[in-house]
């Protein structure tokens, strides 16, 4: 295969509502190029991205694949992406590694919620984006409509390169670039060139003039070329709108039809001669600061954005130069972890096909197989180069379930098999809570764990059950008590004796020292779970030796491990160890850590015992006008509203949940906003839970 230099490689994702025709684009620009025969369609299951079985049987795309194709000296990057933001793990790394991103837009539909989730995303990168109407000759088309709904989203800096035209019974394309028509037969493929009729030279003439104007825009010396001509010739249009797409200003509109290859091969040449190539971004600083140089003779660096596991050929890493060149069997050093992996295997990847290459140039994506020491988002450098390139930041995960194999032989190929869905998708994520004796998987949605599910079926042969996780309540008190416990055991020869008198409080930051103790010592233990738990060795007269006091202070450790009222951590108290006694013989640590776990346990249940319930910060974004509904629900959750903010279109609400509250949320915002809300959480605080959520959790685990 030709080896392409920086200059003539672009990287170009493919984003947009599902069934937009994305997946059917891409295999018409294969198709176009001549690099398959025969175009494949999702419904027949046949073409060359959607080619996992999953994909297959619900018939929309749900991994990122890399295809690429060759136009007119030019090689083409093309990632694929789903269009469901349950998957949105796969077009974050997938912006990590574009150089300019085709939003593709149904014209039956318009902008959709789809779009504007995955634009909000794409818009934080602020790459280079132009936008491709498709399905432009279906009946329900309304190319005008569509065009309204991208300027709504994105606002005036659209710019129609195209637009639609039906002459005499033939799909048509003005071009207001080229000032040309073009016109397509019935199957689409190549299409006559011809004048623009005289019926549509107005329109023509005002859209090319506001494409020079916004061209001009972009670029002191073509604005003064403008001033200077009235017009720009079409290479100086390409350069104004090349530098209006860098600067995130300018937003191309193209329109085709995909499924009956009309349009695509135009789009092809602008993305050769007009979209970003990695070069022509603004270079990237590393992790420690240097610039990294999109050039063939820097020194050698490679970004792993995606890890994919196949059954047959086991671990794929798929990979971005970054700099220099990377060669078959050339050995490079893992900057995390410092381990060398030597590449044995180069290629290019369309699918599920591979194409062996010897060398791959700065700028270009390509994939090797089996690397002993590299995950996603690792940096591959040339040793001794200090180049760490900056992760994908992953959004966090929105819902949360309990995970466990139903055939509990099965819990080490199900934990295997995990660790390999998290290799593959970061937005999956895994970990077991000793708290709450669980296995915890998180991920982006219902569908998305659907998917998850089916992976572990169909794949690893295991079938899993998805519960609610229980909560992880905390326990602490709302006064003082004063107990104590004398231990006693005989059983011949030594015995085991000690008494523990203690009295124990409520503890909060800053508070004044206990009063009426004579406070011979002091020990702050910050606990694992949160909180507190401060110990007062207040002994008068030696009644209990210093040397037991470590084993009091385990003791009511080991109680607050446990909570008395429902077996929870419990936090924020202080003791106070004032009396008790000990026996010459048979005292000893063990006696006296059961002595203070009984009253410690004692005064915690005379001391206004009060369970803490996990509080999530929540922001919502959503349509102003389905605010009501959102709010309403909210309510309905004891969230307590924390403010509003607007966003545009969108109002971001901020509010406090308890954790409890916000089980399947994720499906209820899809389902009162269909689709158009999105949501994020994290852990804030624990307060005190109400009277009547206490009692039925303690009957609950009593």
């Amino acid at each position: 295969m030709k080896i392409y230099d920086d200059k003539h490689i672009k990287n170009v994702a493919f984003v947009g509502a599902n069934k937009s025709g994305k997946t059917t684009l891409a295999e018409t620009m294969l198709f176009e190029a001549g690099l398959v025969n025969r175009r494949g369609s999702v419904e027949n299951k046949n073409t060359v991205s959607d080619y996992h079985e999953i994909e297959q049987e619900r018939e929309t795309s749900i991994f990122a694949t890399p295809l690429h194709t060759e136009w007119r000296n030019y090689k083409i990057n093309i990632i694929d992406t789903p269009g469901l933001d349950d998957f949105i793990g796969e077009i974050a790394s997938t912006m990590r590694v574009a150089d300019s991103v085709v939003t593709v837009v149904n014209a039956q539909q318009g902008v959709e919620v789809g779009t504007e989730i995955i634009w909000n995303y794409v818009d934080r990168f602020s790459l280079p984006t132009l936008f491709v109407i498709n399905q432009i000759d279906s009946p329900n088309a309304d190319f005008d409509e569509s065009f309204k709904s991208i300027v709504d989203l994105i606002g005036n800096n659209a710019v129609k390169i195209q637009y639609p035209l039906v002459v005499d019974g033939a799909q048509c394309i003005i071009d207001v670039l080229k000032m040309k028509m073009y016109k397509f037969g019935p199957e689409g493929g190549k299409p006559e060139k011809f004048e623009i009729p005289e019926d549509q030279k107005d329109i023509a003439n005002e859209l090319h003039n506001e494409l020079v104007e916004k061209a001009a825009e972009n670029d002191e010396a073509l604005m003064e070329l403008y001033f200077d001509k009235g017009t720009l010739n079409e290479d100086e249009m390409r350069e104004g709108i090349k530098k209006g797409m860098l600067n995130h200003e300018l937003f191309p509109v193209f329109c085709v039809s995909a499924l009956n290859d009309m349009g695509t091969g135009r789009l092809m040449g602008f993305i050769d001669n007009v979209a970003p190539s990695a070069a022509d971004l603004k270079p990237e600083q590393s992790v420690e600061g240097k610039t990294i140089e999109c050039k063939p003779d820097a020194p050698t660096s490679l970004f792993i954005f995606k890890t994919l596991y196949e059954p047959n050929l086991g671990q794929i890493s798929f990979f971005k130069v970054k700099s220099g060149e990377i060669k078959q069997n050339d050995k490079l050093e893992n900057s995390r972890n410092e381990e060398i992996e030597t590449l044995n295997q180069l290629y290019i990847m369309d699918g599920k096909n591979r194409e062996p290459v010897e060398k791959l140039s700065a700028g270009d994506i390509g994939a090797t197989l089996k690397l002993k020491y590299t995950e996603t988002n690792d940096t591959l450098r040339v040793k001794g180069s200090d180049i760490t390139i900056k992760p994908i930041k992953f959004p966090e995960p929105r819902i949360t379930k309990a995970v466990s194999a139903i055939d509990k032989n099965d819990e080490e190929k199900l934990n295997d098999a995990l660790k390999k869905i998290h290799s593959q998708d970061p937005t999956v994520t895994i970990r077991y809570s000793k708290e709450q004796k669980q296995q915890i998987l998180s991920c982006q949605g219902e569908l998305h764990l659907a998917t998850i599910d089916w992976t572990l079926q169909k794949v690893y042969g295991i079938k899993a059950s998805f519960d609610q996780p229980k909560i992880t309540y905390r326990e602490t008190i709302q006064r003082s008590a004063t107990t104590s416990y004398k231990h006693k055991k005989q059983s011949g020869g030594s015995g085991q004796f000690g008494e523990v008198h203690l009295k124990i409080e409520p503890w909060f930051e800053g508070m004044p020292e206990p009063e009426g103790f004579n406070i011979r010592g002091k020990e702050e233990v910050a606990l694992d779970w949160g909180g507190k738990l401060v110990f007062y060795n207040c002994i008068v007269g030696g009644v209990i030796d210093t040397r037991y006091l470590p084993s009091v202070l385990k003791g009511c450790l080991e109680v607050m491990e446990e909570g008395p009222l429902t077996g929870s951590y419990a936090r924020d108290i202080r003791v106070m160890v004032f009396d008790g006694k000990m026996h010459p013989v048979d005292s000893n640590d063990i006696s006296f850590k059961i002595a203070a776990a009984h009253a410690f346990k004692a005064a915690f249940l005379n001391a206004k015992p009060k369970l803490l319930e996990p509080i999530q910060e929540l922001t919502v974004k959503v349509p102003e006008e389905l605010m009501g509904n959102v709010m309403t629900d909210l309510q309905s959750r004891r969230a307590i509203i924390l403010g509003m903010d607007s966003e545009g279109k969108y109002q971001s609400i901020k509010a406090k949940t308890p954790l409890a509250e916000m089980y399947r949320y994720s499906t209820t915002l899809r389902s009162i906003t269909q689709g158009r809300g999105s949501f994020s959480t994290k852990f804030s605080n624990f307060e005190l839970v109400p009277n009547n959520v206490q009692e039925t959790l303690i009957k609950t685990d009593a």
